[in-house]
């Protein structure tokens, strides 16, 4: 469905950000992609969904395809239209605005009232709690219900793909859960899903498949389970050492970053 071919992404015309990135989103699946703060998640993002222009980045190099489609240069718009949405990180909601107003911002380039209307009962049948809150002002909702309205928002345009970058930052545990299954619900539903993440836990429990970035990289990938029993990604992703023991930061430091590049 989604295809990313030696991707490479340059700000301001100096900073090489991404070096050559490759990645695939099958479609009807969950792809985690895995990384630290700085190693290029959120500009593979803005290079999907045609964000780089307003942060001065271009690609330099490379292709990113969606069901054949060349993706390259379109406007944010017309990659929506395509069927890709996002949910940025920090939900970036419209705080002043109602709940209802601001899932129907997700709608603006449906034409069709009935496809609004199923959107809409889907949302709602996913995020029960928004509906006693959809006349409520979104800036005073919780954590967790603005990342529902922020996902909710998203699904309005009923995607074929779903990209979230870091939903579960900032939101107490029980809440993280609470993402997940719902991650897990929209991707039974038929959706696939891109989860860009640093809770490789959670990411790597729900997806088929993962990548793992470093310095504008991918290093490793394979399969979500196998990942999740690799002893490099436990180690340092995870805080776990060989025999499953939780290690301290400073224990940690001593990991030594996987190059699959130069193997």
């Amino acid at each position: 469905m989604l295809t990313v071919a030696n991707l490479e992404v340059v700000y301001n015309d100096v900073l090489l950000v991404l070096r050559g990135i490759s990645l695939s989103v099958p479609e009807g699946k969950i792809v985690a992609l895995l990384g630290t703060n700085g190693a290029g998640k959120t500009t593979t993002l803005r290079a999907i969904g045609g964000l780089l222009d307003v942060h001065e980045g271009e690609i330099t190099k490379g292709t990113v395809t969606f069901e054949g489609r060349k993706l390259n240069g379109l406007d944010p718009a017309d990659i929506v239209t395509g069927g890709i949405t996002q949910v940025l990180e920090g939900r970036r909601i419209f705080a002043e605005m109602t709940v209802q107003e601001n899932l129907m911002t997700g709608a603006h380039t449906v034409k069709d009232k009935v496809r609004i209307d199923a959107a809409f009962d889907r949302v709602m049948g996913l995020f029960p709690p928004l509906r006693d809150r959809l006349g409520h002002t979104a800036g005073y909702l919780s954590g967790g219900e603005q990342q529902m309205v922020a996902i909710g928002r998203a699904l309005m345009a009923s995607p074929k793909l779903l990209i979230l970058d870091e939903p579960s930052l900032g939101l107490a545990p029980k809440l993280v859960q609470t993402i997940r299954d719902i991650i897990v619900e929209v991707n039974n539903q038929g959706t696939a899903v891109l989860l860009i993440e640093q809770n490789a836990r959670m990411a790597l429990s729900i997806a088929h498949h993962g990548y793992v970035m470093e310095t504008g990289r991918i290093v490793l990938d394979g399969p979500a389970e196998k990942l999740l029993k690799d002893e490099d990604v436990k180690e340092f992703y995870l805080g776990l050492g060989a025999a499953g023991t939780r290690k301290s930061f400073r224990e940690v430091k001593h990991y030594k970053r996987r190059k699959r590049w130069l193997s």
